[in-house]
């Protein structure tokens, strides 16, 4: 981020006098650029968009899409805080928040449909129902994925065992495991200490690890079978879950029409449910 200030600093002093001010504007809070299109971010700044885009190319970027790309991976670097990107969301004018959050998902939701990542979650798919036993393990955010992962994929597949609910268990619980078994860990910059160690200890033990993180020089990456790059764009102060969330839910259904038991067991659950009332009548 301070290398992004230099450079539009160096606009603001010596580019051409139309582009001056507007540089000047941007070198104090670059991380603008991370979350505004070339419109909205005119419209923030009170400029005309093609000052916009002349200013990022006089700071030596080929467009307006590197320099937000630029952006976008500083404030995903480990030394990125919550409150630099809260001060950037109070920023965003009010009535073009939700418009910002929008775009940002969009773009989030196509990335996770990439040709790329579509071949690369049904592969994961068909070997997470041939495992002897498959974890899923995350913390504080990523409990929520975790623990949705594994009570959606228990009902369908034996072998999708409970995210541990204690931080004592999650140790516990990879005792055993084997290198016919797959950990899942789930973790976001900042990455959690337990589930970077978890993984580390799973690795140790033969298992195959598949990493659900925002980059591929994430800690889990490290020594990891898998690792799937959840896209987390967007001005959220604590990072949006909603591609992790989107590949999660991939992951399952792709399981489901993967595994030809997987019918017989949904209905018994159902009905078994329904037996003990355990859903509220209409």
């Amino acid at each position: 981020m301070e290398a992004l200030q230099v450079q539009l600093k160096g606009v603001a002093r010596a580019g051409a006098p139309a582009l001056r001010a507007f540089a000047a504007w941007l070198a104090d809070r670059p991380q603008e650029l991370a979350f505004h299109s070339v419109r909205g971010l005119a419209q923030l700044a009170d400029v005309d968009p093609n000052t916009v885009v002349r200013t990022v190319k006089a700071a030596g970027f080929p467009g307006y899409a590197a320099a937000r790309t630029a952006a976008q991976r500083a404030l995903r670097a480990p030394q990125s805080r919550y409150g630099m990107r809260l001060n950037a969301l109070q920023r965003i004018a009010p009535d073009s928040l939700l418009q910002t959050l929008f775009e940002a998902a969009s773009r989030n939701l196509d990335n996770v449909f990439s040709p790329t990542m579509r071949a690369q979650m049904e592969r994961i798919a068909l070997a997470l129902v041939a495992a002897r036993r498959v974890q899923c393990i995350g913390v504080r955010m990523s409990f929520a994925l975790a623990h949705y992962f594994t009570y959606r994929g228990g009902i369908a597949h034996p072998n999708v065992v409970p995210t541990p609910a204690q931080p004592g268990l999650i140790l516990d619980s990879l005792i055993d495991v084997t290198p016919d078994d797959i950990v899942m860990v789930i973790a976001f910059a900042h990455y959690s200490s337990e589930t970077v160690r978890a993984a580390r200890v799973a690795r140790s033990r033969g298992a195959r690890v598949l990493a659900l993180t925002d980059r591929h020089d994430s800690p889990l990456a490290e020594g990891a079978w898998e690792v799937l790059c959840a896209p987390v764009e967007g001005p959220n102060v604590m990072f949006t879950i909603i591609g992790a969330m989107l590949i999660i839910e991939c992951l399952l259904e792709s399981m489901v029409a993967g595994d030809a038991d997987a019918e017989g067991r949904i209905k018994a659950f159902e009905r078994a449910l329904l037996d003990v009332g355990a859903y509220a009548r209409r």
